[in-house]
C-alpha cells in the first residue's frame, strides 16, 4: 500500500517511518483523531511494512510502502498472516447488529496469541478499532499486555476519543495525532470516486462531513443532502411548533433507517460547529452551548440505545433553540 493513500498525515507517516527504520520501535502507537481521517489505513500500511521488511526478501521503497506482490502482504490483505491480529466489534449472531464492544473474550485470545512465538517475520502486530469499543474488564485485561508487552510486538490502538481511555494505557503508548482532512485533500480523495457525481455536489458533501473521508461517502451513499436541508431550516428558521422536528423524527424512526439515523447523529454537531463560526452575539452562544450538547447525545444515544424517534426529536430542540430568542427557547 502506498503511503499516498494516506493523504494528509505526512507527520504521522514520517514519524512512525523514521522510528520502524531504528527497530527500536516503541511497542505501543496510539493513533488518535476523528473518525474516517485515515487511522485504520495508516495501521493497516505500517502492519504491511513492518511484516514484509521484516521477513524479506527486502525492498527499496519511501516510508509505509511496501511491494503489492509482496508475499507477507498478500497474507495481511487476506487476513490469514499468522503474526497478526485486528480486533473490532463483531456482529452479534442473534440480532445481526455489531455488537456494542469489543468483548474480553477477544482480549484473551489476543493474550494467547501474544504468549505465541513469532511464526513468519519475527515480530507481531495487533491492531484494535477502535480502543474506544473496549468496556473496563477488556481495557485492563490490555493495560496488563502493554505493561509487559513481548518482544518484537507493536500494538496499533485507534481511537477517535483518546481522552476517554484510561490513563494508564495513554501513559504507555506514543500518541501520533491524525487530523481532519482539509477541502483540498478531500476533493483529491472523492475525485476518484465516480460516485460523487457533480462538483457541485462533491463540494456540499464535504461540507458536510467535516473532514472525514469515511463521513462523506456514508453521506453521499444515503444521499443525505435533503436530511440536512431539513436539520439547517430548524437550525437557521425555528421550529416554534415542533412540526419541522416531529418530522425529522418520524422520518428517522422508522424501521429501516437506522443508517440515517446513526448518520443524522454524526452530522449534526459538526453542520452546527460550521454554522457557529458565522453566527454573532446571542446566536453563536446558543449555537456553542447547542453544539456541546448535540455531541454529547451522538455520543450517549447509540451505547444506551435510545429510541430513534425521541433522540432526533431532542436533536431537533437543540437547534431549534440556536434561532430561538432566550425567552423563546424550549
Amino acid at each position: 500500500m502506498s503511503a499516498a493513500a494516506i493523504l494528509g498525515q505526512d507527520r504521522a507517516v514520517t514519524q512512525f517511518a523514521a522510528a520502524w527504520a531504528t527497530r527500536k520501535v516503541h511497542h505501543a502507537w496510539l493513533l488518535a483523531g476523528p473518525k474516517g481521517v485515515g487511522k485504520a489505513s495508516f495501521a493497516a500500511a505500517a502492519a504491511r511494512r513492518v511484516l514484509a521488511e521484516a521477513a524479506g526478501p527486502a525492498f527499496d521503497l519511501p516510508l509505509l510502502e511496501s511491494p503489492a506482490d509482496h508475499a507477507m502482504v498478500k497474507l495481511i490483505d487476506a487476513r490469514s498472516h499468522p503474526d497478526m491480529r485486528r480486533l473490532e466489534r463483531l456482529t452479534n449472531e442473534k440480532t445481526g447488529n455489531l455488537n456494542r464492544s469489543i468483548k474480553i473474550e477477544q482480549i484473551r485470545e489476543l493474550g494467547h496469541f501474544m504468549g505465541m512465538s513469532a511464526a513468519m517475520s519475527g515480530w507481531r502486530i495487533a491492531v484494535i478499532d477502535s480502543i474506544d469499543d473496549l468496556e473496563a474488564p477488556s481495557a485492563n485485561a490490555l493495560l496488563k499486555m502493554l505493561e509487559e508487552p513481548p518482544p518484537n510486538t507493536i500494538f496499533f490502538l485507534v481511537s477517535n476519543a483518546p481522552g476517554k481511555l484510561l490513563p494508564t494505557i495513554r501513559s504507555r503508548c506514543i500518541r501520533l495525532d491524525f487530523q481532519a482532512l482539509d477541502d483540498d485533500v478531500m476533493a483529491s480523495i472523492l475525485e476518484r470516486d465516480s460516485g460523487f457525481g457533480s462538483d457541485s455536489e462533491r463540494r456540499r458533501i464535504i461540507a458536510m462531513a467535516g473532514g472525514s473521508v469515511s463521513r462523506a461517502l456514508a453521506f453521499s451513499q444515503l444521499g443525505l443532502a435533503k436530511l440536512e436541508d431539513s436539520a439547517l431550516a430548524i437550525l437557521r428558521e425555528g421550529d416554534p411548533t415542533n412540526a419541522r422536528r416531529s418530522e425529522l423524527a418520524n422520518e428517522l424512526g422508522k424501521k429501516g433507517s437506522a443508517e440515517k439515523y446513526a448518520a443524522f447523529l454524526d452530522f449534526v454537531p459538526a453542520m452546527i460547529a460550521r454554522e457557529a463560526r458565522q453566527l454573532e452575539g446571542g446566536k453563536r452562544e446558543r449555537a456553542l452551548d447547542a453544539y456541546a450538547k448535540a455531541r454529547q447525545l451522538a455520543a450517549v444515544a447509540p451505547r444506551v440505545s435510545l429510541d430513534p424517534a425521541a433522540t432526533v426529536f431532542q436533536m431537533g430542540g437543540y437547534l431549534a433553540s440556536i434561532s430561538a430568542s432566550p425567552s423563546l427557547k424550549r
